[in-house]
């Protein structure tokens, strides 16, 4: 776009922040958040396509302006850990959705490539399980108790071990996108055949049922949560791989701190992941069959709605869709 035409497009839009900035003009304070967020993107534009212009001088100004006036309006009462997580973090998975999407169907992909592994190879699950945690899962199956092996240790032991397994794995998933997003492939592809073959593994000695009902308690947040850690590693990778107009180095700056906002939000599921297995995967074999498949529908739900379907209400909220 040429120049002129770029500020003939904008300047009603510059000019209705000046009146808000002398005071000639009220705007509430979302109002003026959005403006500067719209202005922000012109400013980016002009460093872009007219870096030595005096519109982007002017519009340098008044973006430190703007954001001087948001910080000022905002509410006092606004709580930033709750703006991270039900503005600042949606509005990112909006922007990096089609990651999200790529992530979750290059697991299933290889979930479904670990299950036809699993069905025509018998010893495939000793290679990727281990020969200790089959015979065991065996014995307990015998016994009648197919989720024996969640029972061992204390609540608070179980919890703290597997919160600090679950989260080194995310961490490695979220870090390897360095690797131009391969190193988090690898990671994906072990941990979904694993978990394929896990199922397949139960299927094939008729306890599919139990292993559902007691297994995804923990494993609904902990895998929803590993296929958006994976996304945050692929949105490292495609920084550096496709800077679009940006530097590369400035474009993985920014694709770096994305990520790392969306890998902070998966934090809390990861921690009451471990929580439910510490604490309730040992009793789902005798708990009721409701309560179990319950928390599994819950759990379900409130991931899927908070990565899936807030970042659309939080975008059109915000006017960007």
């Amino acid at each position: 776009m040429r120049e002129v035409a770029f500020i003939k497009q904008n300047k009603e839009k510059w000019l209705e922040f000046e009146q808000i900035s002398s005071n000639k003009e009220k705007k509430s304070p979302d109002d003026i958040a959005n403006l500067h967020i719209k202005i922000m993107n012109d400013l980016v534009y002009a460093q872009t396509y007219y870096p030595k212009s005096k519109v982007t001088t002017y519009l340098n100004k008044l973006a430190k302006s703007s954001f001087d006036n948001v910080y000022h309006t905002k509410r006092r009462k606004d709580n930033r850990v709750l703006k991270f997580f039900l503005d600042t973090v949606p509005l990112l998975c909006y922007k990096h959705r089609k990651y999200i999407y790529i992530s979750f169907i290059f697991f299933f992909l290889c979930f479904f490539i670990g299950l036809l592994s699993t069905f025509n190879d018998d010893t495939f699950a000793r290679q990727i399980l281990g020969n200790s945690y089959v015979d065991q899962t065996l014995e307990n199956i015998e016994q009648g108790d197919a989720m024996a092996i969640y029972k061992g240790g204390s609540n608070w032991g179980t919890f703290i071990g597997i919160y600090d397994n679950n989260q080194r794995v995310g961490l490695n998933m979220f870090l390897s996108g360095i690797f131009l997003g391969i190193g988090t492939g690898f990671y994906v592809v072990y941990n979904a055949v694993m978990v394929a073959v896990f199922q397949a593994f139960f299927y094939q000695h008729n306890s599919l049922f139990d292993s559902l009902k007691g297994i995804w308690i923990h494993g609904t947040y902990e895998i929803f949560g590993m296929i958006i850690e994976a996304a945050a590693g692929y949105i490292i990778g495609a920084s550096i791989l496709f800077p679009g107009t940006l530097k590369r180095f400035q474009s993985f700056k920014i694709g770096v701190r994305e990520a790392f906002y969306i890998f902070l939000s998966t934090i809390p599921f990861t921690i009451i992941a471990a929580f439910l297995e510490g604490y309730v995967t040992r009793y789902s074999n005798t708990m009721p069959v409701i309560l179990s498949f319950t928390i599994i529908l819950f759990s379900l739900f409130s991931i899927s709605y908070y990565y899936l379907i807030l970042p659309f209400q939080v975008a059109k909220k915000h006017d960007l869709r």
